[in-house]
């Protein structure tokens, strides 16, 4: 049953009871909106059969004498109808009535306003429906057809507020998710999206009837056909007032479809496969995420996502062998570096996570056709360094700072401007960490307040090669720089406080570029060339963390973690968790495409307290929050220094691990550069750590990924909010981890 609402207005009058008109009348008054509705006509039976069903209170045969008294007037009649329509009632309307219409043209109806009433007439607000149905007229009337659909209002400059707020709560009140747009910006948008599929449509289906094959033709066409021109059997009389109102907007997108079709058509005769596979695979991606959208399974507003929420039940032991996902770093360099390869490259194992899939987004955005991902598997066709163009828009990386850290690098070098953003989470992390070395390089770069996102990078400048002295230990600075180098006249070279992670360096290598590594020093020249190859991406040691924490403070546990990365760079879990007591074996070790790999043997052990080395700090650092977890579980105090870089994370981690343990019942606190955590694991290795609470993570990842592992230890429960990031470094997180012995379940709800 429909809910009452706030919203009444004593008097409405609807002028044309079709589908659109009719549905919102009949929504407002099932919700008890409206007081007396009155309608018109220029059909005698619709008026009757309105009037017959409830929906209208009262007709009149007259136009003026159906507006004279009414609060809120909704014309609902053919674009090319509107100015005689206004015309008609322009004596009989009140002083204080509200206008509005339902039509999907702007333009046209903002000029019959002022022909008619003048150009300061304030009280008309155009609005937009983007709802229909298959079924028309009077009889169609559907109370719920505008719930969770949008409805676009256009207001002027001049528009009154008092009439803005009328309109606008009687489309809320129907439960419509109502925006705003200009005028010109709504026809713009309609043409593309609406008014120029009609039009192909109509023309598809004229030209195969018109065809001396036509009954072939319409015989044997399958689904793809029916779908496509179904929308040619609607109103014809209606879609010619639409191509003639909005004509400038219409034909200017129909100029570039002709010109972007020309452009398909000379590919396929040319038999360039490269070129036709880049519009099917942008094509189909850009098809993917609308019906995501239209699913209501994807951002609308990039902010917004699903609230996840993780209940982490009390477990037992892990068991099994298997793999994580693919390593997050290399994927995102992968991608990078293939684009900017000559050849082609085919990569195996890749992340299909949300960061990963921002990077390979951005680049399909730059021109580079890209194949996938399927199973982890991608096909890049590189354009070589100098063969990237122009993004369409600003590049939107997510939640992924190692998108726009090292895209900031390669951008600097490129010959046009690129404005890179991102969610919420990103938009508050450093990016002046970047901006300055680039700057020092040559590069005019722009950032928001304090060095935020979004980031914008002007291309055509001469950049020159530096030595860098890092400020700080990060292989997104170091990467960024070296990026840059590529481009930059003369030698470039970087200089790390400590180690960080190096497959930039030996990505770099692996397609063919010459790069020299002198201790902590990495050198390169510009004037080199990539040369495309096959990369095996390794599963992430990262995501491998949990699992090996995991089973080391659960109880008789014993898993095997398979095809590991371990590069020397990234193994600080593995030496901090030794040095912790850890039992790990690492087995079977190799190498594939320039990286190490392993498997890794986890069984559970009885931890110690530990300072924790700061020489591996830099090795860990995404993989503190799991070892805090760790440390918790231990016997005794283990300590944390050098890790002032956690602060400036996805969010503020060493905090939000101190919170969660402290909200957990450990004794934990955080200092400037780390923590001090009083570990609890005297007891025994069944002992209980954990007491059942509800952890706030941040919409950090990896925060929920730890606290989520802590069940493994815990009394009660463990409720943890706002797990939907999870998705950007692990998508199976879930499934994984129930598969090894957690029980974890997953709630989740549209984000209001």
């Amino acid at each position: 049953m429909s809910k009452k609402h706030s919203l009444f207005i004593p008097r409405v009058t609807v002028i044309g009871l079709g589908l659109i008109g009719c549905s919102w009348v009949k929504g407002l008054r099932v919700r008890g909106c409206v007081g007396e509705v009155h309608g018109y006509d220029r059909n005698l039976d619709s008026m009757q059969q309105a009037l017959q069903i409830g929906l209208i209170d009262d007709f009149s045969t007259e136009i003026t004498d159906a507006v004279r008294d009414a609060d809120l007037i909704i014309i609902s009649v053919p674009i090319l109808a509107v100015r005689q329509v206004l015309q008609d009632i322009a004596p009989a309307i009140r002083d204080t009535a509200v206008l509005t219409d339902v039509g999907s043209v702007k333009g046209s109806v903002a000029r019959d306003v002022e022909a008619v009433f003048g150009a300061d007439f304030n009280r008309f607000v155009l609005g937009h429906p983007i709802a229909g149905s298959e079924r028309s007229g009077v009889s169609a009337a559907d109370e719920n057809l505008y719930v969770r659909h949008k409805v676009i209002i256009t207001p002027q400059a001049h528009t009154d507020k008092a009439a803005l707020r009328l309109v606008r709560a009687a489309w809320c009140a129907v439960e419509a998710d109502v925006e705003h747009m200009t005028v010109a910006h709504h026809d713009e948008v309609l043409a593309a999206t609406s008014h120029l599929p009609h039009l192909l449509a109509y023309s598809l289906v004229d030209t195969l009837a018109n065809s001396h094959e036509n009954k072939e033709i319409f015989n044997y066409a399958a689904g793809g056909f029916r779908d496509f021109t179904r929308i040619a059997a609607s109103s014809p009389v209606m879609w010619r007032d639409i191509f003639s109102a909005n004509k400038e907007q219409i034909l200017k997108t129909l100029d570039l479809f002709q010109h972007d079709l020309n452009f398909l058509r000379s590919a396929i005769e040319q038999e360039d496969t490269t070129t036709v596979m880049g519009v099917l695979t942008r094509a189909k991606v850009a098809r993917d995420h609308f019906s995501k959208i239209l699913a209501r399974r994807a951002y609308v507003d990039p902010m917004k996502t699903a609230s996840v929420t993780y209940i982490a039940s009390p477990a037992g032991s892990l068991s099994g062998s298997f793999r994580v996902p693919g390593d997050k770093s290399i994927s995102h360099r992968s991608i990078m570096l293939g684009s900017l390869a000559e050849g082609t490259t085919e990569v195996s194992g890749f992340l299909e996570g949300e960061d990963s899939l921002a990077t390979l987004q951005a680049f399909r955005d730059m021109g580079v056709v890209i194949e996938g991902p399927h199973r982890g598997r991608v096909t890049i066709h590189g354009v070589g360094l100098n063969g990237l163009q122009a993004p369409p828009n600003a590049l939107y990386l997510g939640n992924s700072g190692t998108s726009m850290r090292l895209l900031a690098g390669l951008m600097a070098g490129q010959s046009f401007d690129v404005e890179m953003s991102g969610d919420e989470s990103l938009s508050k992390r450093p990016m002046g960490r970047v901006a300055d070395p680039l700057k020092l390089m040559g590069a005019v770069v722009e950032t928001a307040e304090a060095g935020r996102p979004p980031i914008k990078v002007f291309g055509a400048g001469k950049l020159k090669g530096i030595h860098y002295d890092l400020p700080m230990a990060s292989a997104q600075v170091k990467s960024c720089v070296l990026l840059a180098g590529l481009y930059a006249e003369g030698e470039t070279s970087v200089t790390e406080p400590a180690p960080t992670r190096d497959h930039t360096e030996r990505m770099l290598k692996g397609f063919g570029y010459d790069v020299q590594v002198d201790g902590s020093t990495v050198t390169l020249q510009s004037g080199g060339k990539l040369t495309a190859t096959s990369i095996d991406v390794p599963a992430d040691i990262s995501s491998a963390a949990f699992f090996m924490v995991a089973a080391s403070i659960a109880p008789d546990s014993d898993i095997t973690l398979e095809h590991v990365g371990i590069n020397p760079t990234r193994i600080g879990v593995i030496n901090i968790l030794r040095a912790m007591g850890g039992n790990i074996d690492v087995l079977n070790e190799r190498e594939v495409g320039g990286e190490p790999v392993a498997d890794i043997r986890i069984r559970s052990a009885q931890l110690k307290g530990i300072h924790i080395p700061e020489d591996q700090v830099p090795l860990a650092i995404d993989e503190f929050p799991a070892l805090f977890i760790a440390a918790a579980c231990a016997e005794g105090e283990t300590v944390l220094t050098g890790a002032e870089e956690l602060r400036v994370k996805e969010s503020d981690r060493i905090q939000a691990m101190v919170d969660g343990l402290v909200t957990l019942g450990v004794d934990a606190r955080g200092t400037e550069d780390g923590a001090v955590i009083q570990g609890k694991g005297g007891q025994g290795m069944g002992a209980v750590v954990f007491g059942g609470g509800e952890i706030v993570t941040h919409h950090d990842h990896r925060i929920a990924m730890s606290f989520a592992i802590a069940s493994v230890r815990a009394a009660e429960p463990i409720i943890v909010l706002d797990c939907a990031n999870v998705a950007t470094s692990f998508p199976d997180f879930v499934g994984l981890a129930n598969n090894a012995g957690l029980q974890l379940d997953v709630t989740s709800k549209p984000a209001e």
